[in-house]
């Protein structure tokens, strides 16, 4: 096969591919162009081409979440790299198996003013597992050796315990362009046996005798992907009178049994009742928490034990009261501990209260809904019940995640949000990234400042029908007109709520999207059912909504009845 004659980039591109990786995100660059030629030229290998890095990255970001596997993501020399940060740090919180290769300049010209130069081997190093970097020079005896053991080390890395991303730096010299005839799937491949070792069947039975009535057992679990056994083992464990389940919209895990709407229900507690409602013991799974009011909560709280279930990068304690760290995928250990459980199932009212205090708050939430006005709320109270079922939903920070985190959420297919870092940026280019590897409608549910900010995804070739963006008009940074260390200062409307400049309609026609556009209650219905039927092209709703009233309804929301 004819391909490029730089040994790094075929060792690469070899075992990428008998790795099981077979997408790479490239954004277009000279030093890079023998990754792109090796990458290019192997029919197992789809390569899909964005030129902006940073929202490359998140693009990728998008494509292995919805696949649950690696994506490969090349870029040029330079500051090139540094672009990918936002969304390698995202990955890193979120347990997602990237593999950044960035093309490099020979060791020994580096800081002697030669172009696109500077220090790239650890330049994402806090946000990598790990990182290597492969030498210009590979002619040596054990040059092909060293390479090919260390890009086997790192695809290992990646996919192999706590996920994660993983960066590879190959030096490149000139010529770059240099092309030759080579054998394919030559090289040695690591491979490495996995074992998912259950808890020994005496110690389970001692955990579950301890999680016992009359003890009271709040699970919580933050964002998750899809899990169908650990989806069973909680609806068994949350059968039992003295646990309860919660769980967050991000956390893909859905039954009458959990409490799928935290804040909303516990903003319903009086002081008395979260008294009487504190958990002896509170069980912890997947990500970072969205809810502030849980953690605020449960931090409070002079007495309580905290386990932390899942694969960690490190002691989490995020209650300030943890006793147990448990190093085991979650779905295996609930299920353990929900069997272990069944024989002491003893007399308690814990989780009955719970669902009391849920159908209390539910019903709220209903009228305060029907009679709001027109605001964020109104209209999030409007799209959420309309969403199809086969739909999956990406949400933007800010306000989008947490107005969803009120609603009732259990008939949408898969619900997704950049929680692992948080930030605004490359919200858009996840959510289309995504995409590409959905066969049905990804949606995207996002704010006007967190749509100006990752703007360049509009333009991406990878494009189709089957994504469609609702774009929540407020006047920008909702968020701050909401929270208490913003909300008050005078400064909110120039330094923090600062509106944006965003011609939708516009960029709509210029990107080949289909318009659509809601000021009110009666518009959004309207409108969104066109939205939702349009299919020859992609699809942005704009829906218009007063910032101040939005931010009031919302404060009101929490108020005590």
């Amino acid at each position: 096969m004819l391909t490029t004659d730089k040994l790094s980039c075929n060792v690469l591109t070899d075992l990428l591919c008998a790795h099981g990786i077979r997408q790479a995100v490239i954004s277009p660059g000279s030093r890079n162009a023998p990754l792109t030629v090796a990458l290019s030229r192997r029919e197992d290998m789809q390569t899909y081409v964005v030129i902006d890095e940073r929202s490359a990255a998140f693009i990728a970001l998008g494509m292995s979440l919805q696949s649950g596997k690696p994506v490969a993501l090349v870029c040029t020399s330079g500051t090139a790299l540094l672009n990918y940060a936002p969304a390698i740090a995202e990955a890193y919180y979120r347990c997602v198996p990237l593999i950044v290769v960035s093309a490099d300049r020979p060791e020994e010209w580096i800081d002697q003013d030669d172009s696109q130069t500077i220090w790239q081997q650890n330049a994402l190093a806090p946000y990598v597992k790990r990182s290597c970097d492969i030498g210009a020079h590979l002619e040596f005896d054990n040059g092909q050796w060293v390479c090919n053991r260390m890009i086997n080390d790192l695809i290992l890395e990646a996919m192999n315990g706590r996920r994660g991303p993983v960066h590879i730096n190959i030096r490149l010299d000139a010529p770059l362009n240099g092309i030759k005839d080579i054998n394919l799937d030559n090289n040695r491949v690591i491979k490495m046996l996995k074992s998912e070792i259950e808890l020994p069947t005496n110690e389970a039975r001692e955990l579950g005798k301890f999680l016992a009535s009359p003890k009271k057992v709040l699970i919580i679990v933050g964002f998750h992907e899809p899990d169908e056994r650990l989806n069973r083992a909680l609806i068994k464990i949350a059968k039992l009178p003295n646990v309860a389940v919660m769980t967050e919209t991000i956390a893909n895990l859905h039954s009458p049994l959990f409490i799928s709407r935290i804040d909303a229900t516990l903003c319903r507690l009086s002081p008395d009742e979260r008294e009487a409602m504190a958990p002896d013991l509170v069980i912890t799974l997947g990500g970072a928490l969205v809810s502030r009011h849980i953690k605020d909560w449960l931090r409070g709280l002079s007495k309580l034990e905290h386990w932390h279930v899942g694969i960690s990068h490190t002691t989490i304690d995020c209650f300030k009261h943890l006793s147990l760290r448990v190093e085991m995928p979650p779905a295996i250990f609930m299920r353990q501990i929900a069997s272990a459980l069944q024989i002491y199932n003893s007399p308690s009212d814990y989780a009955s209260r719970w669902m009391s205090v849920l159908k209390k708050a539910e019903l709220i939430h209903n009228a305060y809904i029907s009679g709001c006005p027109w605001s964020d709320m109104k209209a999030f109270g409007i799209i959420i019940p309309k969403i199809p079922k086969k739909y999956n939903v990406h949400l933007s920070n800010g306000t989008p995640i947490r107005y969803a985190q009120l609603m009732d959420c259990s008939h949408i297919h898969r619900s997704e949000c950049n929680r692992g870092v948080s930030g605004i940026d490359g919200c858009t280019s996840t959510a289309l990234g995504a995409s590409v590897n959905y066969n049905g409608t990804t949606l995207l549910i996002t704010g006007d400042m967190s749509c100006q900010y990752d703007i360049a995804a509009l333009s991406s070739t990878l494009l189709s029908p089957k994504f469609k963006i609702i774009v929540i008009c407020n006047a920008g940074g909702g968020i701050f007109r909401f929270i208490s260390s913003t909300s008050s200062l005078p400064e909110l409307e120039k330094y923090f709520a600062v509106g944006t400049r965003l011609p939708l309609k516009e960029l709509a026609t210029g990107y080949g999207f289909s318009y659509f556009e809601a000021e009110s209650e009666r518009e959004l219905s309207k409108s969104l059912q066109d939205f939702f039927n349009c299919q020859d092209s992609p699809a942005i709703l704009a829906v218009k909504t007063p910032p101040e009233t939005s931010a009031e309804v919302l404060k009101r929301y929490f108020e005590p009845c």
